[in-house]
């Protein structure tokens, strides 16, 4: 069975820094991308940014130039530097892996205060 479980987040000013990581198990088979996905009260779901097997990233525009994403591709690991974080950042950050479909973490929450 898959499992994805993130860690890294938290609570932090505005203009501050965080580094997500997530780390898959249970993984036989080759991942296509391993990306972040946030969701904020009362909003839907989205992507943050997604790092290929190749190495290819792609990012939400709100978030380029201050969020970096990177894999350890031998781990089946992810991760998520987040630098300048701005209030409008605060949601729960999922992990997710992609084969066919989607596997998610169960998500970890990350507040900016103003």
């Amino acid at each position: 069975q898959v499992h994805l479980v993130e860690s890294g987040g938290g609570l932090v000013q505005a203009g501050g820094s965080l580094r997500l990581s997530c780390a898959a198990s249970g993984i036989t088979f080759s991942i296509n991308a391993m990306g972040w996905y946030r969701q904020a009260p009362g909003k839907q779901r989205e992507l943050v940014a997604e790092i290929s097997s190749g190495g290819r990233t792609n990012y939400a525009d709100s978030v380029k130039g201050r969020f970096t994403i990177s894999s350890d591709n031998a781990r089946k690991a992810v991760y998520l530097q987040m630098n300048n974080l701005e209030p409008e950042d605060t949601a729960v950050y999922y992990c997710t892996a992609r084969y066919n479909r989607y596997y998610w973490g169960q998500g970890t929450q990350v507040t900016v205060s103003s």
